[in-house]
């Protein structure tokens, strides 16, 4: 895949920021506001952090953001098009740390996106996964206080819901069994616990905070390592091979373009309610990984596939049969997705290979 910035390049991808940001009920919110964000290179996080640069150079809205990661060199390699003029700044952090923020002075905003997102990590390193997932949020959560924020946003996820019987969508006040001694459980455990830790820094130290719980994310940002089901049917199809799906694909899930999970965490981080937790999902790309698989395969004019699962992929495959979640608490702020899932999957595709004349696949 190319490396994480070469999409930027892409004309379709920013003419995509733009309808995006148009989901955002109120955007002028963030002007010469001071925003901190971890996990900004990431899948999730670094439209985010696209969408304020987008702002800056294009409405003149005099945001800071600043980039916390542990490599000074990644973050500013994924916006290496960007500088301090365009409102990036570089702060070390790092979240299997918990004394490490290079940072003091004041902040408007927090939104802490940095963890583990990889299905396969999980099972490699579960206890550096769950020690980050909560070290890194309390450490985030005690800048909150010291740099007298106005609130946090914290990246959970749709697998704290656990599983439930039937297809009927998740909302936020439902949850299913977790068997917290499976394998793979380390991951949602601790997204749980997050949630949890938020509240408990709301009850203790006054922290106005809010959470997101996003589904199934699609979209050009991709890495290498990312052996989501999804990321790997994308990069089957940019290199013309036919998508291989290891299973039925019967399983039910919420799919959403990064860029719409982007303006949705925006909007909640906006105008979400304190101590409450927003769904992101896009109500018009609920469908089960055949189906996704099967619309990634048209738009990349591959063929789709179908091998038998091996016992590790199996292992590392969400708990959850249905992933579905209502959407409906997050449109009550004012949100609406730009794109469904066929739009939201050729605008990846073309992002993708957009930058591939100037970087190989």
């Amino acid at each position: 895949m190319p490396t994480a910035n070469k999409f930027l390049g892409s004309p379709s991808y920013w003419q995509d920021l733009r309808l995006a940001l148009k989901s955002i009920p109120n955007p002028e919110a963030l002007n010469n506001k001071k925003i901190f964000v971890t996990g900004a290179t990431g899948m999730l996080c670094s439209p985010i952090v696209d969408l304020f640069l987008l702002l800056n150079r294009e409405h003149q809205a005099g945001i800071t953001i600043y980039l916390a990661g542990r490599d000074k060199k990644t973050s500013l390699d994924r916006f290496q098009s960007f500088s301090e003029e365009d409102g990036l700044v570089f702060v070390s952090y790092d979240a299997t740390k918990s004394d490490s923020v290079d940072y003091t002075g004041h902040l408007d905003y927090i939104i802490h996106g940095a963890s583990n997102a990889n299905p396969a990590l999980y099972m490699q390193r579960p206890v550096d996964t769950m020690l980050a997932n909560i070290l890194g949020l309390s450490k985030m959560l005690d800048l909150t206080k010291a740099s007298s924020a106005k609130r946090l946003l914290y990246v959970s996820s749709s697998e704290v819901y656990g599983q439930k019987p039937g297809s009927d969508p998740f909302a936020e006040g439902d949850f299913g069994f977790l068997d917290i001694l499976h394998e793979r459980a380390g991951y949602p455990s601790s997204k749980r616990a997050g949630e949890s830790l938020c509240v408990a820094y709301g009850m203790q130290h006054n922290i106005d905070s809010v959470i997101v719980r996003p589904g199934h994310i699609y979209g050009p940002s991709i890495r290498d390592s990312d052996q989501r089901a999804s990321a790997q049917f994308t990069r089957k199809a940019i290199a013309g091979e036919d998508v291989v799906l290891k299973s039925k694909g019967t399983q039910l899930r919420s799919y959403c373009y990064s860029l719409d999970c982007a303006s949705a965490i925006i909007t909640v981080l906006l105008e979400g309610e304190r101590a409450h937790a927003y769904n992101i999902s896009n109500p018009n790309s609920i469908c089960t990984i055949s189906d996704i698989a099967d619309q990634i395969a048209s738009a990349g004019n591959v063929k789709l596939a179908y091998e038998d699962a091996t016992d590790s992929s199996q292992v590392v495959n969400s708990l959850m049969q249905n992933a579905s979640l209502d959407s409906s608490k997050l449109e009550q702020l004012g949100w609406k997705p730009a794109f469904d899932l066929k739009s939201g999957i050729k605008s990846m595709v073309q992002a993708l290979r957009e930058s591939k004349s100037s970087f190989s696949l």
